[in-house]
């Protein structure tokens, strides 16, 4: 049984996360049910490098797909993308060997969050529009003091079926203004549950003035019920990367550029 890596974008406006949920339409559901129309099988394993949340979006989910089929991988993923709605695109398939999990092998992740300035008329979906005037330097400033090792515990839901450490690297957030947007690129090592909201929600109070930036520090060394109060709506958060021991990571912040 060949197990196929699968790259997936996908709008998740319509959908409650990634992950097959009872009585509720999600982006693995959907693949789940393609899978089963394209090769007439019910035997498979589809999983996915991580969940994401209800209206949360992707550029490059991964995920591995188990299934015995004669399928070429470019033809399965024509296939598949015909069984799939508009909002749901398999990008790259290909073979890999068995011992390749999308989740356990990843080595890290990069989100992409987008904040309008202006209203829009297109990009509602997939922006959060915030109306006061933010000030980025001290948004920066703020930033700079969550990178590195750090307790992310008040920044995240508790999660019973995961046995996640709370104890995340974070590697890279960055900020580009671009023709009313403000891109938050953030990268780490793994991400909380709720983590990556928490932390813009957190960065953008600081930015028009509601909170202090070392009260927002403090944040990172006690427990507070305050990050998730400002929790960022899901609209403007994309899984952008899902990055695996032979990617590379050094492209420069100028070439990230705003979606919309």
């Amino acid at each position: 049984m060949p197990r196929f890596k699968l790259t997936i974008e996908y709008a998740g406006t319509r959908y409650s996360g990634w992950q097959i949920q009872k009585n509720a339409r999600t982006v693995q559901g959907e693949i789940d049910q393609a899978a089963r129309t394209v090769t007439g099988r019910k035997d498979f394993e589809l999983y996915g490098s991580g969940r994401t949340d209800a209206g949360v979006h992707a550029l490059a989910q991964v995920a591995h797909l188990d299934v015995s089929t004669n399928l070429p991988p470019e033809t399965l993923r024509r296939r598949l993308n015909d069984e799939l709605p508009a909002d749901i695109n398999i990008v790259t398939a290909g073979v890999v060997p068995h011992r390749f999990h999308a989740r356990h092998d990843a080595v890290a992740r990069r989100y992409l969050y987008q904040v309008a300035t202006r209203r829009t008329a297109f990009a509602k979906p997939f922006v959060w529009w915030v109306k006061e005037p933010m000030d980025l330097m001290r948004v920066r400033r703020t930033a700079e003091v969550f990178l590195g090792m750090h307790d992310f515990s008040s920044f995240a839901v508790a999660e019973k079926d995961e046995d996640s450490s709370t104890l995340v690297l974070l590697e890279r957030l960055e900020i580009v203004e671009d023709r009313g947007i403000i891109l938050f690129v953030i990268e780490g090592s793994h991400f909380l549950w709720r983590m990556v909201r928490r932390i813009i929600g957190v960065l953008v109070a600081v930015g028009v003035g509601e909170l202090d930036p070392d009260k927002a520090a403090s944040f990172l060394g006690e427990q507070s019920g305050i990050p998730a109060r400002l929790t960022a709506p899901p609209s403007g958060l994309f899984l952008a990367r899902v990055f695996y021991k032979s990617d590379r990571r050094d492209d420069p912040i100028s070439v990230i550029t705003p979606l919309f």
